[in-house]
Parts: C-alpha cells; structure tokens; sequence
C-alpha cells in the first residue's frame, strides 16, 4: 500500500545538505511534515524556514546524544511515520592512514544510529498500523572499492541488517526499503570520495565507458521518496546496476524458503 503524504510526518538525517536537503524537500512538496535531522543549526533553521519543517540539532554520532531521539522528536512534532536513515560519512584513504576516531566515527553514524533511530522509532509504528524505514546505503556497500575499506563496511552492516529487518516485519503494516546508490553529482561525499586517486580512477573509467551515469540529486531524492512511500523492498539507482543487489541478496532469497511457516 502506498503512503499518502497529507497527515504523515517524516524524519530525515543528515537533512543539512546534499541528498538529505533534497528528500527533505521532495517529502515537504508532497504534503508530508518534516522533521529535519544533523548537526548544522544554522543550515537546518534555513531548510525549516523553507519548508515549514521542525529542525533538530544533534550530532548522530554521539550515542548520548541520540539516545531518546525518537521520543524527544514525537513529543515536539507528533508521532513518526517515515524515517530515512540518510546521515552518513565516508573516510577516504587506506586503512593503515585512518585514525581509530575516524573508523569509530564512521560506524558510529552510518551504522549504528540508523540501527538504534529504527529500534526507537518502530514500537510506535507498529502499535500504530503503519510505517516506513528507508537505508540510504551505497554501492560501495556491494562491492569493495580500495581506500573505501571503512565505509563499505559500515554500508554493508546496514544492508545487512536492513535485510534481516524486511523479515522480521513481513506479516508487518511496517516496510523497510534498501536504497541502493552509484555516484550521485555534486554531493560532498562524491567529491570528498574523488579525493582518493584510486576513487577518481574508477571514476574516470565508468564515465568514459559510460557504464554508470553520474546521478542528478533530485533524480535521487525523487527516486528514494517513490520508494519509500511504496514500501518497496528496494530502490537501485541506477537500475543497471541492480543485478549487484540481487547477487548480494541471493543468499537471504534462498533462505527465504527455509523459513516458510516460521515466524
């Protein structure tokens, strides 16, 4: 069933900038109230101001900080029904010239306050009859890039556990959408990821041999919107590359049929 945006309200991190800013927006334009989630005070008042939405200043990467988030957040703007677990940071380098704060940071934010923003928001969907939960991950989340080693990891324990959540919740109202990403333009993690020469590399051959088209991001924030409100399993963009997933996925579809009839 798809949502309809009139009465729901959204929670977006990371929503200061890039693909955040922009689902943001498109949730704003299509009816939904929404909560906007990241650090930057002074950016979020600016996107509130825009789009009449309710700004929260936290830094996701600091449990403490995120710990009643989802409660705090309802008792301000109403009970949540769309999170998008959109926050993340990608350390760029080789693994022997990353810092442990650096690698505790980046499992910090991209994996474990997505988990635990999820394990907060969803007694009250689920008591409620309805919800939505999408994981911004990314390709490097699929397959393993070189100077990407910590963010790879971090997307991929997400997928992971997003996968195993999409199960958990298949007799559910609740749906958990996996959005899968290739190089989104003009965001600061693509150009902080084209630091790396390996990064820019590779860059440099895809668009050559045109294998994997830069994506727009409002392209991105339409596509990850649709899919949400549709409770879809997954978003892939772009779609060629979707055959990634489903290998990744192959494994959990086949363990499907074990458990037939188990709750």
């Amino acid at each position: 069933m798809t949502l309809a945006w009139g009465e729901t309200h959204a929670v977006v991190t990371g929503a200061s900038k890039g693909i955040g800013r922009h689902v943001a927006r498109e949730l704003a334009g299509r009816g939904a109230r929404v909560s906007l989630v990241a650090r930057s005070r002074s950016a979020l008042d600016e996107l509130a101001r825009e789009i009449c939405g309710h700004a929260v200043s936290v830094d996701l990467a600091d449990r403490e900080q995120i710990h009643g988030l989802i409660s705090r957040i309802e008792a301000e703007a109403g009970p949540v029904d769309v999170l998008v677990n959109n926050a993340a940071v990608a350390v760029v380098g080789r693994m022997h010239e990353q810092s442990a704060g650096e690698v505790a940071q980046s499992f910090d934010l991209n994996c474990v306050a997505p988990i635990e923003l999820t394990r907060q928001a969803l007694p009250g969907m689920l008591e409620r009859g309805c919800g939505r939960i999408a994981m911004i991950s990314s390709l490097a989340g699929i397959t393993a890039f070189p100077t990407l080693t910590t963010y790879g990891a971090t997307k991929a324990g997400l997928v992971h556990f997003a996968t195993a959540l999409q199960r958990e919740l298949r007799r559910t109202p609740v749906r958990t959408t996996v959005v899968q990403l290739g190089e989104v333009a003009g965001t600061d993690m693509m150009e902080r990821a084209r630091q790396s020469p390996t990064i820019a590399a590779v860059s440099r051959r895809l668009a050559r041999t045109h294998s994997m088209p830069a994506l727009s991001i409002e392209l991105v924030a339409r596509k990850i919107v649709d899919g949400t409100a549709a409770g879809r399993r997954t978003v892939v963009v772009p779609a060629r590359v979707r055959g990634f997933h489903v290998i990744r996925e192959l494994p959990s579809r086949m363990n499907d049929a074990i458990l037939v009839g188990i709750e």
